[in-house]
């Protein structure tokens, strides 16, 4: 089961990428920082300070410009995430966030889905904030 997030973005994609790749930038947007730049094979360390979390990701592949996948979840256990951007007329992008491995004979899948709709939705206003505002919208969520 896969949960998929869409949204249009006002940039083009080559920015968007930069925005997720970069360890600088995906601060301004989602996690508080990145361990290094997401290259494929790398493992990053993730950092959220407002929620005293942290945790590992593996990225699987990547096209610049186009598409980033990884893995995040214990030992190769967890979620595999898929983001793919695409042209949308002028300066503009489309984010697709693709989330596979959810697990419908678990007793609560479907809170874990919402949530992760959720999450995702979220984060992808932060990035749209972000990049064509300026605002940092990133660790206002209240659960």
């Amino acid at each position: 089961m896969n949960n998929v997030t869409k949204m249009k973005i006002g940039k083009p994609v080559s920015e968007v990428f930069q925005a997720f790749v970069d360890p600088v930038k995906i601060g301004n947007f989602w996690f508080t920082s990145s361990s290094e730049r997401w290259e494929q094979g790398k493992t990053i360390t993730l950092t959220y300070d407002e929620y005293d979390a942290r945790g590992d990701i593996r990225i699987m592949e990547i096209k610049e410009n186009q598409k980033i996948v990884f893995q995040w979840g214990a030992d190769g256990e967890g979620h595999e995430v898929t983001i793919t951007l695409a042209e949308s007329g002028i300066s503009e992008s489309i984010v697709e966030v693709t989330e596979e491995g959810f697990n419908e004979n678990e007793q609560d899948w479907i809170r874990q889905f919402v949530d992760n709709k959720e999450g995702w939705v979220y984060m992808l206003t932060c990035l749209k904030g972000y990049l064509e505002y300026g605002v940092q919208l990133r660790a206002s969520l209240i659960k």
